[in-house]
């Protein structure tokens, strides 16, 4: 509410455009709402993905399609392909974020140190006040959030937080792109973290056998969390993970445009060998 409520006013005041806050304030809201009758009663996975691939939709048709991406030896152009993959990942992206929202704090400290190193970076570059302002909009939000969702945590977000979390983050996401602000690279780096555990976790589910709609707790983090018998210390992790590794990566990859591809795959290997080495997608302790 907050977010929307603010997004509503400084579209009307000129600060944000109108292509953003259509995005935001159209498919925010319907993401929520699906999440919020999941989390009160059982939605089923077609009827919530359908909901998520028409807001992603909207989102997509309404920043604009993917510009050409330079991948260091040459610059491809997916031309409306483009589109109909972004939407599948941002679907992707919204369901991660999800999923990695299991223990304390985790969801809440992702999208604060994201959009915060973000916030950083849009200054390095010029301040541009309308993205500035989305990116910050978001973190304070979350860090509102988390003085309830910090370790032990006396309030959780449910399908209705973490999936209009997930969809903002997206959306501004998308539209830094759109613009040629940031590369792709520079925002799969930053998110390394959730991209890496949830896809390493479904892949190694998916070769095991293992029916992929069923509710697990095999991500990298819960393993780790069952391990060491504190959500505290996994939260912690991902936020030195976050400052000490792929910020400084992403820094280079957003000057260095031309370096994004290797430097996405340098920042990954090791968070792949991490969740591999954790256990990432295998069942008990």
């Amino acid at each position: 509410l907050t977010v929307l409520l603010a997004v509503a006013v400084m579209y009307l005041r000129g600060v944000v455009p109108s292509a953003e806050a259509a995005a935001l304030l159209v498919g925010g809201p319907i993401v929520a709402l699906i999440g919020f009758i999941d989390d009160l009663r059982s939605v089923s996975a077609p009827a919530r993905l359908a909901v998520q691939f028409t807001a992603f939709s909207w989102c997509v048709w309404s920043l604009g399609s993917l510009p050409p991406i330079n991948i260091g030896f040459s610059v491809v152009n997916l031309g409306i392909a483009g589109s109909i993959v972004a939407v599948i990942f941002l679907v992707w992206f919204l369901n991660l974020f999800n999923f990695m929202d299991g223990v304390d704090g985790i969801a809440s400290v992702e999208a604060i140190s994201v959009m915060t190193f973000a916030t950083i970076l849009v200054f390095w570059q010029d301040g541009e006040p309308s993205t500035v302002f989305l990116l910050l909009l978001v973190a304070a939000s979350v860090a509102g959030f988390l003085i309830w969702n910090w370790p032990p945590a006396r309030i959780f977000m449910g399908d209705a937080g973490s999936g209009f979390l997930g969809y903002c983050i997206g959306t501004i996401a998308w539209a830094t792109i759109v613009t040629t602000r940031f590369t792709i690279w520079v925002w799969l780096i930053l998110l390394g973290t959730f991209i890496v555990d949830a896809t390493v976790t479904l892949l190694r589910r998916w070769l095991r056998g293992a029916r992929l709609s069923e509710a697990h707790r095999s991500h990298a983090y819960q393993r780790l969390s069952r391990r060491y018998g504190s959500h505290l210390k996994v939260t912690l992790g991902v936020l030195c993970v976050n400052v000490c590794w792929l910020d400084p990566i992403a820094f280079v990859a957003a000057v260095r445009p031309s370096w994004g591809l290797p430097l996405t795959v340098v920042a990954w290997l090791p968070l792949v060998a991490m969740a591999w080495r954790c256990g990432a997608g295998i069942d008990g302790d």
